[in-house]
């Protein structure tokens, strides 16, 4: 399976259209955007009709500029699956998520974002594959170093070494694009804007 996983589009609609091209170009078989699709909670028109029009699976999640009532909306009204506590499955793949972050005005607590984490994790864990989506990034990881606004979290963290998914991508921190790192044998992405294809 392919993946083109991307996040903080921040409802810019040239953004997504360039995605869009590689996500065909790249011949994903899915896309998944990793919350931040507004700027916000504004711009939310044609920053998922780009993919459908490609003919792509998309999942989301919210990011800290949207609600989840936001991600939702767009789910809805594109037809396609916000995975916030949730999770689906793709072959032998399951994929699960937890959008927001533990900071700003829609703040979640670790606890809680922990919780949404397992949620879905407990309905795909016979999987031989395993994909956790977030928005922001864990605690001590390479992306800290990256940023002093935006601490990473421990509940995150905790589903990470818990779950041991395959991998775990993120974004939030735009200048941690693109870097990755191993936790236990978890493959940590910073997907950033600009996108990255995964391939399981």
């Amino acid at each position: 399976m392919r993946i083109l996983a991307s996040g903080d589009i921040h409802g810019d609609i040239n953004l997504a259209r360039k995605l869009a091209d590689k996500a065909d170009r790249e011949n994903a078989d899915l896309v998944i955007l990793c919350g931040d699709l507004t700027y916000m909670e504004q711009s939310t028109e044609g920053i998922i009709g780009p993919f459908l029009e490609k003919k792509k699976k998309v999942l989301l999640i919210p990011g800290n500029h949207e609600t989840v009532a936001t991600a939702d909306f767009l789910a809805e009204l594109y037809g396609v699956k916000n995975i916030h506590g949730y999770s689906v499955r793709y072959e032998n793949a399951g994929i699960f998520g937890c959008g927001g972050a533990n900071i700003g005005l829609h703040k979640l607590e670790e606890d809680e974002i922990y919780s949404l984490l397992k949620q879905g994790f407990e309905r795909i864990k016979y999987l031989p594959k395993k994909i956790m989506v977030t928005h922001v990034h864990p605690s001590n990881s390479k992306m800290e170093r990256f940023t002093s606004f935006f601490p990473g979290s421990k509940g995150v963290r905790k589903a990470i070494e818990e779950f041991k998914p395959d991998i775990a991508l993120c974004s939030h921190v735009h200048e941690a694009e693109g870097i990755e790192e191993l936790i236990g044998n978890t493959r940590l992405v910073n997907v950033g804007k600009s996108g990255k294809i995964i391939d399981l």
